[in-house]
This record gives C-alpha cells, sequence and structure tokens, in this order.
C-alpha cells in the first residue's frame, strides 16, 4: 500500500476519489473519471443518494459531497494514481447549509460549541487502538446453523496446532519471533507516518493475535478522520498480506478484548486546562470534566456512542482490564478513567477506557468532549459523587447491554443537544435497536450446549 501527502498536482491523478462517513462511521467513496474532475467540483461537490449512508430518507435523499481539500492524500494502486479526499456534506433542501447528522459536521459543531461558550480552543486526543489479526476466519449463520472458526500462527486453531503456542493471556510486549505480526505493524505505522499522522508506538497486546498501534495527540478536528484512516490503512495492510483483521471488542471467549482507550485534555490559548493542584495534579476543570463523562456513562447514554454493539458488552465483563464501573483513579487500569501514574505534573490527562472501535468516532469523540462539557458547566465533583471510591460499586455499575445505554440514552441526551440534532438520536437508537434484535433474538451455539 502506497499512500502520500497530496502535493497540489492534479496533471498525474488518474481519479478523484471522494471519500465520505457514513452514520456507523464507516468510509465510503466514488471516484471521479479524470475527464471529469473540474474546478466545479471543488467548488459546487457532486450530489450523492445519503438513505444509502443511513442519513436520509428514500423520499428526501439528495446531498451534495464537496471535497475538504484540507483532507486529501494520493494512493498509487495497481498502476492508478487515486487523489483520496474526505468530503464535507450540505443538504440541498436546506440553503446548502451543512447536514447536522453528518459525523464530520458533528465534530466541527461540538469546537464550535467550544468556542462559543469560551471554555476551550479544541480537545486534544490521543487514541489507542487495540485490534485482532487471524491467518483464517470463517463465519457462517443461517436459519439452521451459527458458527464462526479462528486461526492464528501464533497459537489459535486446528491449522496451528503443531507449532509452539504463545501462551493466551501473557502476550504483551512479546518479541519476535514468538510473536508474529512485528513486520505487519511496521508497515502501517511507516504509511500512517507518511500521511503526517503522528503515531506514538506499537505492539503486541495481551492475548494471542491481539495488537495495538496508538495514535499521538490531535485536535478533536482532525483526530477522528486520522484514526479512520488509521484503521482503513490497517485492514488494507492485512488483506495485502493475506491476513485478517477485526476491531471487535471481543472476538475470542474468555480472551482479552479489544478497548478503544481515548486520552484527553481541553485547550485554551495553547495550555492545557487539565492541569491543576487538586487531586492528581487536576484542575477543577479537570476534576468536573471527569464527573460529566461518568455521569453520563453512567445513565448508559454516552455508551450508547462509546460502546454502540451488541459485542461490546461481552467486554466489559470482571477480570479482563475492561472498566464497568463509574470509576477514576491514578494509575488504575480497572478504572473508567484513568490518570496516568507516569506523568510529569504539566502533562496531566485523563485517559477513557470503557469506549471501543465499534464506535462512530466522529460521534463517539463528539459525546465524549460534550459530557465532559457538561460536567464543568454544572461544576460536578467527582469525588462528592463517590467516583473515586470502590465502596458501594453495585451503585455505579454501567448498563452493560446495549438495549440498556439506548434506553439511557432515550432519558439523557440534554447535554447533546447543541451539537446532536434530536432527529439524529432518534435515528441512532432506531438503527442500534435493530442490530440488537437480531442479535438478541437468535439462539446461540452455547444455549444448545446448555439447553439442547
Amino acid at each position: 500500500m502506497i499512500l502520500k501527502k497530496y502535493d497540489g498536482d492534479l496533471s498525474s491523478v488518474d481519479f478523484l476519489d471522494m471519500m465520505m462517513i457514513d452514520i456507523s462511521g464507516n468510509m465510503r467513496h466514488v471516484s471521479i473519471a479524470k475527464s471529469y474532475i473540474t474546478d466545479n467540483i471543488f467548488e459546487e461537490g457532486i450530489g450523492f443518494d445519503a438513505s444509502n449512508l443511513g442519513f436520509a430518507k428514500v423520499t428526501k435523499s439528495d446531498m451534495v459531497a464537496i471535497p475538504d481539500m484540507n483532507k486529501a492524500f494520493v494512493e498509487e494502486k495497481d498502476g492508478f494514481k487515486i487523489l483520496h479526499v474526505f468530503c464535507d456534506v450540505v443538504d440541498p433542501f436546506d440553503n446548502e447549509r451543512s447536514f447536522e447528522h453528518y459525523p464530520r459536521n458533528v465534530i466541527k459543531n461540538t469546537v464550535k460549541y467550544l468556542n462559543e461558550l469560551g471554555i476551550a480552543d479544541t480537545a486534544k486526543l490521543l487514541v489507542e487502538l487495540e485490534f485482532h489479526v487471524f491467518d483464517e476466519v470463517r463465519y457462517s449463520s443461517a436459519h439452521n446453523h451459527s458458527y464462526y472458526s479462528l486461526n492464528s500462527s501464533e497459537g489459535i486453531g486446528e491449522s496451528f496446532g503443531s507449532l509452539p503456542r504463545m501462551p493466551h493471556d501473557s502476550g504483551y510486549h512479546k518479541l519476535y519471533p514468538e510473536e508474529k505480526y512485528f513486520t505487519y505493524r511496521n508497515t502501517i505505522v511507516s504509511i500512517l507516518e507518511g500521511l503526517g499522522i503522528p503515531i506514538k508506538y506499537h505492539h503486541h497486546e495481551v492475548g494471542i493475535a491481539q495488537l495495538e498501534i496508538e495514535v499521538n495527540f490531535m485536535d478533536l478536528e482532525e483526530v477522528a478522520d486520522n484514526i479512520s484512516i488509521a484503521k482503513w490503512v490497517i485492514k488494507q495492510v492485512a488483506n495485502e498480506m493475506n491476513l485478517y483483521v477485526t476491531f471487535m471488542p471481543k472476538p475470542i471467549y474468555k480472551m482479552p478484548g479489544n478497548g478503544m482507550h481515548v486520552h484527553q485534555f481541553l485547550v485554551k490559548d495553547g495550555k492545557s486546562l487539565f492541569v491543576g493542584d487538586k487531586e492528581h495534579g487536576l484542575s477543577d476543570i479537570g476534576l468536573n470534566y471527569i464527573c460529566g463523562i461518568l455521569d453520563h456513562a453512567l445513565s448508559g447514554s454516552l455508551l450508547a456512542f462509546t460502546n454502540p454493539s451488541t459485542n461490546s458488552y461481552k467486554r466489559l465483563v470482571p477480570g479482563f482490564e475492561a472498566p464497568i464501573s463509574a470509576t477514576y483513579a491514578k494509575g488504575s487500569r480497572s478504572a473508567a478513567i484513568r490518570v496516568p501514574g507516569y506523568l510529569k505534573k504539566n502533562a496531566v490527562r485523563i485517559e477513557y477506557r470503557t469506549g471501543d472501535a465499534t464506535s462512530n468516532f466522529y460521534y463517539s469523540f463528539a459525546a465524549m468532549v460534550l459530557a465532559g462539557v457538561d460536567g464543568i458547566l454544572n461544576k460536578l465533583d467527582p469525588k462528592e459523587r463517590g467516583y473515586n471510591s470502590t465502596d458501594n460499586m453495585e451503585d455505579k455499575i454501567f448498563p452493560l447491554d446495549l438495549d440498556a445505554v439506548l434506553n439511557g440514552l432515550k432519558q439523557d441526551h440534554k447535554y447533546l443537544e447543541k451539537v446532536f440534532p434530536e432527529s439524529l438520536i432518534e435515528e441512532w437508537i432506531k438503527i442500534k435497536r435493530k442490530e440488537a434484535n437480531y442479535v438478541y433474538n437468535a439462539p446461540t451455539p452455547q444455549e444448545y450446549e446448555l439447553y439442547f
């Protein structure tokens, strides 16, 4: 996979590839032939059917995608040069205003809201992407059967039964040749750095075939775009190496799952607003922000965006460093919010550890920041709410299934209303209810084992 920053030269480009984000957070695209690439496309965009991206009804589905040349890069693929560009979306039925449901616009409106309040200029986010890589994958679900089968050269499945096996829960920071995917991660990181996406490090994670790439701090305005690119590159490089990637939170029974830990702080005039002389070296603003996140996570509302799949709640179980309760602590990986213990005082930040990469990154990051901002506006104190204590844990356990968190979102979304239209929240609940019904209504192999 060869990706490069766009240098502004259109003459050598064979296709203009216009990339859009659907309601689930997946990238979609439409490719414009070289003969049709004109200045008009860059100024006025092209029309597309938004109903197929989950945003609009068929009866009012026309939207316009306009290239954002600040987010463009070139791919050399199979002898062609392709100019990929992220698009903004406007609604031609509403005087060509930015379409408020569109994920990139949700992020932009979150930053705008921060600025209007005068609280901060932006948020800075560092994202840890965890995922599994397999050599062979098979799965099928029908009326008369349901199964999946995974194989990894690190020691999963019958295909590699004669090879030395890595212990199931001791892969953290393992060295090659025992870990098999070092070159794979190096390739991904080299591509991402070539695009100007900052990478802190990569390593093998705790589970067999489980990996992590940590994408360094970026402004809220650009982080979701860049994490979307990173996820695509991770999958595409795997495809070229005949590997299979999943970001599923819990792809393997009784083994560590994949979270998406998000380190974050607010910035004003180039300085962090979280540095202070209160608990754990945080400021009052930092503590208020923590309380806002934990309040809305405990209601289920925030989890509806940060953990929006049925599989999310197969990761959120005790015993796997997957936080299931509204707590914060310094240096604790069992807390929903961890204050890293190894940082100098002037670099203090918080880490939200509950979410995962089945989320729409744009909605997830925006909802997270808005929850924190709600804590600031209401001067919420996490210590007063007992979030710093392990006593009475039953009062702090998150709702732990998709239906329950969607109920929470339905009841608790006032803190989102300046950015998330009511109609978007209704549509999100509708889509996710459909997913939940599909999964929860189907018998599983485990039920056959127990009850047949």
